[in-house]
């Protein structure tokens, strides 16, 4: 039953998990102007930040059904403001300027929470897929793993992406950056919009 259930949730995870988020953008943007040395702190932060969200998700999420609009239109508005933060910053930054706090893990950690889309996936598989064959709080904790694997999966691969293409970002970081500044803010608009 719970390859199963897996399999089932499979498309949509690696769907939402490998489309353009904040989370994605966010490693690219840190891995190409930064390295993987300097980057990895805020690709930690993401890590821990998402499976602690997808545990919070996990333990809480039958409450959630009944509160969901409100948490998630107070979240909406936050998530906004703190992406259009990041945007600000990815816009005004210049590559490996020596600013080790750029890109921290706290950075990384804090995206999470404020991360709707994320909140959102974890709320739609637990109680779309998980919730009506298994009811256990260890499974949900178990799938909450799984969950952030499919989602870490994809952060990763986009900040490779970055590292490959790390020599042209960082001759064309201004164009780059205003490019990837751009897309957070579309990010940023189309959440506390529902655009």
């Amino acid at each position: 039953m719970f390859f199963s259930i897996i399999v089932s949730y499979l498309l949509y995870t690696l769907v939402t998990a490998f489309t353009p988020g904040p989370n994605n953008i966010v490693a690219l943007h840190a891995v190409s102007q930064h390295g993987w040395r300097k980057g990895k702190d805020i690709l930690l932060g993401i890590a821990a930040g998402f499976l602690c969200v997808m545990i919070i998700c996990a333990l809480f999420c039958y409450e959630l059904a009944k509160y969901v609009p409100s948490v998630a239109n107070v979240l909406k508005y936050v998530g906004a403001a703190y992406i259009a933060y990041l945007a600000i910053h990815v816009a005004s930054s210049k590559p490996d300027d020596g600013e080790n706090n750029q890109m921290s893990f706290m950075k990384g950690f804090l995206l999470e929470f404020v991360n709707v889309k994320i909140i959102l996936y974890a709320i739609t598989v637990y109680t779309g897929y998980v919730l009506p064959y298994e009811s256990s709080l260890g499974s949900l904790l178990i799938h909450a793993f799984c969950l952030t694997a499919i989602g870490v999966a994809g952060t990763i691969t986009w900040a490779a992406a970055g590292g490959v293409f790390q020599k042209l970002l960082k001759k064309y970081y201004r164009p780059f950056n205003i490019t990837m500044a751009l897309v957070l803010l579309w990010c940023a608009v189309s959440l506390a919009f529902d655009i």
